[in-house]
């Protein structure tokens, strides 16, 4: 199982904080795919300022995944 945990405007959008998932991900970016998949309002995910995390630490979508990992999107954010 991989835990996926959605924060700000993404979790708004989706109507979902975190959920689990099964499957085979090598990437984090195969698991975003996989989300967008689904279609509708998860196209959120496709925008090209998403950033992720592995395990706490950020990365990017080509960050390997394994079994047991938690992993966040979220938006950029800005201030000022």
């Amino acid at each position: 199982m991989i835990r996926v945990q959605y924060f700000a405007r993404y979790r708004e959008a989706l109507g979902i904080e975190a959920e689990q998932l099964s499957g085979e991900f090598a990437t984090l970016d195969d698991l975003r795919l996989h989300l967008l998949a689904r279609g509708g309002v998860w196209e959120v995910l496709a925008e090209q300022n998403l950033m992720c995390a592995r395990n706490q630490e950020l990365c990017s979508l080509q960050e390997p995944l394994r079994e047991g990992d938690e992993v966040a999107f979220f938006p950029t954010v800005t201030g000022g």
